[in-house]
């Protein structure tokens, strides 16, 4: 386990036929872990193939940097707010909203306030 880890990695994270996750509950154990180290943590919560499903809680203040993914994105806030710039252009997220991002969109991820937001990523193998 690696010294920054804070829960130690499931050795199967679709072990059931099926899975359901309380967001709230979910984003309410990330926070407990206390501050991080960036401004947000995460914590996936389904992994399988391609296929990951991953929850982030983002501190006021929090920056997620520029990055890019082989495969569609999906962000759906799940509690405050948060702009997800995507190729320069801002998208301001509230709860109830998603956005939805080709492969290989650059994209970070800013929070003004206390926010998190549910990440799906399918990954596409060339």
């Amino acid at each position: 386990m690696n010294d920054q880890r804070l829960r130690p990695a499931p050795e199967s994270r679709f072990d059931e036929h099926s899975l359901v996750f309380d967001l709230a509950a979910e984003a309410a154990t990330v926070r407990a872990e206390g501050p991080a180290p960036h401004g947000h943590r995460q914590k996936t919560l389904y992994k399988h193939g391609n296929r990951t499903i991953a929850l982030f809680a983002l501190e006021p203040g929090a920056c997620i940097r520029e990055h890019r993914t082989a495969g569609p994105v999906t962000i759906q806030v799940v509690e405050g707010e948060i702009t997800v710039v995507a190729d320069g252009r801002p998208h301001r997220l509230c709860v109830g909203k998603v956005l939805v991002l080709a492969p290989k969109v650059g994209h970070e991820v800013r929070a003004e306030v206390a926010a998190s937001f549910l990440l799906q990523v399918s990954l596409v193998v060339q």
